[in-house]
């Protein structure tokens, strides 16, 4: 089994930061696409970023793309969202996932998710 936990979220005003992290446990296979989700209340959670633990590839929503860098650390099986230029809209609960493949991912199947962090940007 995969435990993910994620922190880092919190209260932070619009056009602020925020660095989330998510250490991921347990049975891991380095093949596994690492993945960032969102669900505001009343909507579906969608696909915010992913990175791979292995390679380079790594894809963005465009909702974040250019203010949002997904990052990785292997040595610590953890991986980060950094979130800039922060907006209202952007208010979340914000979860870490693994999964196999692009397509499954980004239409929000994935094997393993963590417990969700909540992110709230005032305006």
């Amino acid at each position: 089994q995969v435990q993910l936990v994620e922190s880092g979220g919190g209260l932070v005003q619009a056009g602020g930061s925020l660095r989330l992290s998510c250490a991921a446990s347990g049975r891991t296979f380095s093949s596994y696409i690492m993945g960032w989700f969102r669900q505001a209340p009343g909507k579906e959670r969608e696909f915010v970023a992913g990175i791979r633990w292995s390679g380079a590839t790594s894809s963005y929503a465009d909702s974040v793309k250019g203010r949002s860098t997904i990052s990785r650390d292997n040595a610590k099986s953890t991986v980060y969202l950094q979130m800039n230029s922060l907006k209202p809209e952007d208010t979340a609960v914000y979860y870490c996932a693994a999964g196999r493949n692009w397509a499954p991912m980004r239409g929000g199947s994935c094997d393993y998710w963590g417990q969700g962090t909540q992110v709230t940007v005032s305006s």
